[in-house]
C-alpha cells in the first residue's frame, strides 16, 4: 500500500453499496446508502497515548458521516481516527 496513515488514523475500502434488498427489489443508484462497513487496509502507528487495536485485514462498522473519502489509483477509500470506528467484525 502506498498510502501511510498518520498517528491514529486508518485508510479503510469501504464494502459495495446493497444492490437488492432481502425481498429482490432492485435499489436505484440515487437511492444507494452510505456503506457504514468496510476493510481495514492500512494502519497508522498510534501515538504515545493510544495504542492501535484495529489492523490491517480486519472489516469493521463506522459512523455514516465519519471519516474523508479519497481516491487512490482509481480505487474509493476512507480515512479516519480510530475512535471513529465503532465495531470489528
Amino acid at each position: 500500500m502506498k498510502i501511510k496513515p498518520l498517528a491514529d488514523r486508518v485508510l479503510i475500502e469501504p464494502a459495495e453499496a446493497e444492490q437488492k434488498t432481502a425481498s429482490g427489489i432492485i435499489i436505484p443508484d440515487t437511492a444507494k446508502e452510505k456503506p457504514q462497513r468496510g476493510k481495514v487496509v492500512a494502519v497508522g502507528k498510534g501515538t504515545k497515548d493510544h495504542e492501535m487495536t484495529v489492523k490491517v485485514g480486519d472489516n469493521v462498522l463506522y459512523g455514516k458521516y465519519s471519516g474523508t473519502e479519497i481516491e487512490f489509483d482509481g480505487t474509493k477509500y476512507m480515512i479516519m481516527k480510530e475512535s471513529d470506528i465503532y465495531a470489528i467484525i
